[in-house]
């Protein structure tokens, strides 16, 4: 199989920093990481700011397409810190799809897999946002779609604020023990593998 020239990233993206290289606000850069990224490399998709977790970064622009734009739709998993105590119900409304505003118009969500976790292991907890004393519920969200600021209208439409995001996995990509700020490089095989991407990686780089 023909090698690619590209290169492919996954890091954990800590809170307060936004998933751009490049901006003209003042704000917390990818580049702040301490890594030396290739000219080129950006993220393929993104966390705002006071999100967390799994990013993939990648020189390899058709890669987006791929992944966001294509037949198959792509998993993701997300830990919610949400605030209060949700019922039955209100677990039952997420997972079965809700009224949010996008674009100043009425969505209705598709249906997603919704569960309630425990407390996540010390990993998650070093940066404490939200003061544990407080009545609060931690879920694990899988969806196969990412409208903006998506789950936390989700979770407001529950009369929940989300107080905490954090992406923990994209399909078979796992955050796993990466530290926040912490950067893995991965090979085009074994990423396209894990993002269930091997068919298109075929079209892409032919024998």
């Amino acid at each position: 199989m023909q090698q690619t020239d590209n290169r492919y990233f996954i890091i954990n993206k800590p809170y307060g920093m936004v998933s751009q290289f490049v901006s003209s606000e003042k704000v917390r850069l990818l580049g702040e990481l301490d890594f030396e990224f290739p000219a080129g490399t950006h993220a393929i998709g993104r966390l705002d700011s006071k999100s967390e977790g799994l990013l993939i970064l990648t020189t390899d622009k058709r890669l987006t397409k791929l992944l966001f734009e294509g037949e198959i739709k792509h998993q993701r998993t997300y830990l919610i810190q949400a605030e209060g105590i949700l019922s039955e119900e209100s677990l039952q409304q997420l997972r079965n799809g809700i009224a949010i505003g996008i674009n100043n118009e009425t969505y209705i969500t598709q249906p997603c897999n919704v569960i309630v976790v425990e407390k996540p292991a010390d990993l998650f907890n070093r940066l404490r946002l939200f003061p544990d004393y407080l009545p609060q519920t931690w879920l694990q969200i899988t969806l196969t779609e990412g409208k903006f600021h998506q789950i936390k209208k989700m979770c407001t439409a529950v009369g929940h604020d989300c107080k905490r995001l954090i992406r923990i996995a994209i399909e078979d990509i796992v955050l796993g023990d990466l530290k926040p700020g912490a950067v893995q490089e991965i090979q085009a095989e074994t990423l396209f593998k894990l993002l269930l991407l091997e068919e298109e990686k075929r079209s892409l780089f032919p024998l």
